[in-house]
């Protein structure tokens, strides 16, 4: 059976996302390719945020679920999301920059021989940047060519996914035994895991914790995280798997922008495996992508009523020549 292929996306929650458009814009400098809503709660929007042309692997998205109360950091929860910088010399360039915008971060360390850079947003949501100077494996993808970085410092897809667990036997067992991970790694309590190829792309680090109490789910936190297959064929293999090691899952899911399944794989820990394609594109040119709201087929009838349900956003972007600093 074809085996996972890496990361896919992270999908988390935001207090606004107006202002975190405004982040991922301005201050990351990460294209949004996609304005659409939530397939399952209309009501809100669902925002991508990737690399020049919306890669499979790039893609950190979110919702604005109305109401949601603040979530709180704890064990059993999908902790951090990284991101994929080229070099040691962008984490010095990012360090300047996030000083000169009052971004809270950490400095720069290093974990696993991998040169990071750990920040926060408004929400308190976990954020790295990472270096691929010593990456080898899965390629990343291509920094937004209009945005306002400097290419070479610019943030390119995503990096390893951190989950905090208070069951580590379990969830080794079950990344090793169900999903084909392999352990590569340790550094105290974080153990470094990857698939396929391997490399920055294809990583998750988890960290037992036994000690802290259960995470709460709401804006500031990770929603869930996905896996890249390679198309639908190999995406039912993956739901028979599944099945098959007792896990109940979502079965078959088209999102339109890609092809998905989803199943609990332990306390509070949500994963997709999701399709590289169709991706993006299918309903907006390459200059103007994420400017219009985009609804998949199913949900076109309903144009109206949810324009009238979600706030309008200006997202036009083509029209900007930022200035890269």
């Amino acid at each position: 059976m074809n085996g996972l292929k890496g990361v896919h996306h992270v999908t988390a929650i935001t207090s606004s996302a107006e202002k975190n458009y405004q982040f991922f814009t301005y201050v990351l400098g990460m294209r949004l390719v996609k304005k659409t809503v939530n397939q399952d709660d209309i009501q809100t929007y669902h925002l991508f945020f990737a690399d020049d042309k919306g890669s499979a692997g790039t893609d950190m998205t979110f919702f604005d679920f109305p109401g949601i109360p603040k979530g709180v950091h704890g064990t059993n929860e999908i902790s951090k999301t990284s991101f994929r910088v080229p070099n040691d010399a962008a984490l010095n360039y990012w360090e300047q920059r996030f000083d000169r915008l009052n971004v809270k971060h950490f400095g720069i360390q290093e974990m696993f021989g991998k040169k990071t850079l750990s920040f926060t947003d408004f929400d308190d949501q976990q954020y790295q940047l990472i270096s691929d100077e010593h990456n080898e494996g899965v390629p990343s993808g291509t920094p937004w060519q209009k945005g306002p970085i400097p290419l070479e410092y610019a943030i390119t897809g995503l990096g390893p996914v951190f989950v905090r667990i208070a069951d580590f036997d379990y969830f080794k067992e079950m990344l090793e035994k169900v999903l084909e991970f392999k352990e590569i790694g340790q550094e105290g309590s974080y153990h470094l895991f990857e698939v396929g190829e391997g490399g920055n792309g294809a990583q998750i680090i988890v960290e037992y914790n036994a000690v802290l109490p259960p995470a709460r789910q709401g804006f500031g936190t990770v929603h869930h995280a996905a896996f890249r297959v390679e198309d639908r064929t190999v995406l039912e293999q993956w739901i028979k798997r599944l099945e098959r090691f007792g896990f109940s899952t979502s079965g078959y899911v088209n999102r339109h922008f890609f092809e998905s399944l989803y199943a609990r794989v332990a306390p509070q820990i949500l994963f997709e495996l999701a399709t590289d394609g169709p991706g993006f594109m299918g309903d907006e040119p390459y200059e103007t992508l994420g400017e219009k709201l985009s609804l998949p087929p199913f949900l076109e009838p309903k144009r109206e009523q949810i324009e009238k349900l979600v706030r309008p956003i200006d997202t036009v972007r083509s029209t900007i020549e930022f200035t890269k600093e």
